[in-house]
């Protein structure tokens, strides 16, 4: 499933608002996605971690669809490489402002990035013309 599905992530902050002021609650972002391979096996199979702009690269160079899960509103794809089949969620612009609504819509302090080490300029163009960083 997507690293971090907006409806479930709505779920957390509904409930953290049960607990924590809104003031006091910063929406945690994933810049990162994970390659699974298939089929999955629970406590055994493992993904690799990789950066929203190396899976672009990943369907790119295996001619993969990427597609969008409306529910979780992240892309998404699959693909199979030396006879393993691998399905790939990650986040992308348009993940990143279904997020970012979140903010705006419960009235949060703002967001952390998590993973600030691969390179995501489109991610962070949105980011700076959303919010006010420092």
């Amino acid at each position: 499933m997507a690293v971090a599905p907006v409806n479930k992530v709505r779920q957390v902050v509904e409930y953290a608002l049960t607990r924590i002021p809104a003031e006091k609650i910063h929406l945690g972002l994933p810049n990162y996605g994970y390659d699974w391979p298939l089929p999955h096996v629970p406590g055994t199979t493992k993904a690799t971690s990789i950066g929203n702009l190396q899976a672009v690269q990943i369907a790119i160079d295996n001619n993969a669809e990427i597609r969008y899960d409306e529910t979780a509103q992240s892309p998404w794809f699959s693909y199979t490489r030396d006879g393993e089949q691998h399905e790939v969620w990650f986040e992308d612009v348009r993940s990143y402002r279904a997020k970012f609504a979140l903010i705006s819509e419960y009235g949060l302090a703002g967001l952390g990035v998590w993973q600030l080490m691969r390179p995501n300029l489109p991610g962070w163009l949105l980011m700076a013309g959303t919010f006010w960083i420092r």
